[in-house]
């Protein structure tokens, strides 16, 4: 039997892409709740941000060319504090004024106070020449009225939520959060807490895949239903996965999609729908499946099987579900931009596959190398703080640069 060509991570982006239509659902919910949920819709302002000509400093209002005629020396006519609705500048005076506080008409320069000299006939003193518009924050320099503030597709974070809110947004139109149901395969596997490590079965590992799959999943925004881990039985996996698709719109697996006797995730996903078997020319994370199951109402939900291996199920996760998750949200994934660092490492074996190495940024500026790269070391993935790249039949030799990815990209 011919073994399955390597499909290239590139190609396999682009099908899982293919399938991965936005969800037409969407709800209004609170700006102050809204922390990592995906417009709808635009975010247009009806308003200039500023609102109106501001003061950067706490310090002095006064106008140019009346500083020129008397010297620097200016009588202080106004206090103008943040929130208040100054009067015209008089001429030959100036304003005392706070930050944010408006800019009184007649005025075109703000002096801080550092700058300038409070003399007792309650004249003051601005000492440096001024240039034109110093220190004043000019009506709509942040935003303009009418302009597309926050594009649709977009996902929030803090800063994009301050921004919607300086343009008055209480409320925002988000899509709806994609379900998802989390199966684990294996009876090998055991729930942490259930057993005391000392009494663990012979052959029994305890479940980790389970805990950094759900934790990445909700960090994307999905809305996840822990289903449990599916026996090792054709009917009880066909039903299990039969009712997850009537109330999910992805089920994520990881092991069990193989060709032994006791996985019967391959073939009940064939009997409830459509199910493509990927070898992928990566390492870690050969193995992928993705498919539909029918559902018993009205259309079908997405299939994705994962390794089972630990961090071959983390790589696999990040660099062919998230953007997968992210195209049923309708974000369109940024290009990955990697840093060129210097390995601080050498890999004499090249792979045919592109590899994805752990790596950690060191205090020399380079990056070092996890000692064991197999993809059952999840401790890798804790120690390192990202992965490098590392092209198709391609060795590392200590001081080349490489390109690198941080975790954080990722993850966030």
């Amino acid at each position: 039997m011919n073994k399955p060509a390597l499909l290239a991570l590139d190609d396999a982006l682009a099908q899982l892409r293919s399938h991965a239509q936005p969800l037409s659902a969407y709800e209004s919910v609170s700006t102050m709740q809204a922390d990592g949920r995906v417009l709808a819709a635009d975010c247009v302002a009806e308003l200039d941000v500023p609102s109106f000509d501001n003061s950067a400093m706490d310090g002095y209002a006064f106008n140019c060319a009346d500083w020129s005629q008397a010297h620097g020396v200016l009588k202080i006519g106004q206090r103008i504090p943040a929130g208040s609705a100054p009067s015209s500048l008089q001429p030959g005076h100036a304003a005392r004024i706070f930050t944010g506080a408006p800019v009184p008409r007649g005025a075109d320069a703000v002096a801080m106070q550092e700058d300038c000299i409070v003399l007792d006939d309650g004249h003051v003193q601005i000492k440096s020449q001024p240039a034109l518009g110093q220190c004043i924050r000019k009506q709509g320099e942040d935003i303009a009225r009418n302009s597309v503030v926050l594009p649709k597709g977009l996902r929030l974070s803090p800063a994009s939520l301050g921004l919607a809110a300086s343009i008055g947004l209480g409320h925002l139109s988000v899509c709806a959060q994609p379900r998802v149901g989390l199966l684990s395969t294996g009876d090998e596997l055991v729930m942490p807490g259930e057993v005391a490590p000392a009494d663990l079965p012979p052959g029994a590992i305890f479940n980790s895949n389970r805990f950094f799959l759900r934790a990445l999943l909700e960090r994307l925004g999905c809305v996840v239903t822990d289903l449990g881990n599916l026996p090792d039985q054709l009917e009880t996996t066909k039903t299990m996965l039969a009712q997850a698709a009537d109330h999910h719109d992805l089920i994520l697996t990881s092991g069990g999609v193989s060709v032994g006797e006791e996985d019967h995730v391959k073939p009940a996903v064939q009997a409830l729908g459509e199910l493509h078997l990927w070898a992928l020319a990566i390492k870690p994370g050969k193995p992928f499946a993705f498919g539909q199951l029918r559902r018993q109402s009205f259309g079908a939900a997405h299939f994705i099987g994962l390794p089972g291996n630990p961090v071959s199920s983390l790589v696999t996760f990040i660099l062919l579900v998230r953007p997968f998750v992210n195209a049923l949200h309708g974000v369109s994934d940024s290009q990955i931009q990697p840093f060129s660092m210097r390995a601080d490492f050498s890999w004499p074996r090249a792979d045919k596959r592109r590899e994805f190495l752990r790596v950690r940024r060191n205090t020399q500026g380079g990056l070092s190398l996890f000692n064991n790269q197999s993809s059952g070391v999840l401790t890798s993935a804790v120690w390192g703080d990202g992965l490098v790249d590392n092209p198709p039949g391609k060795t590392i030799a200590f001081g080349d640069m490489v390109d690198f990815i941080p975790f954080s990209f990722w993850m966030s």
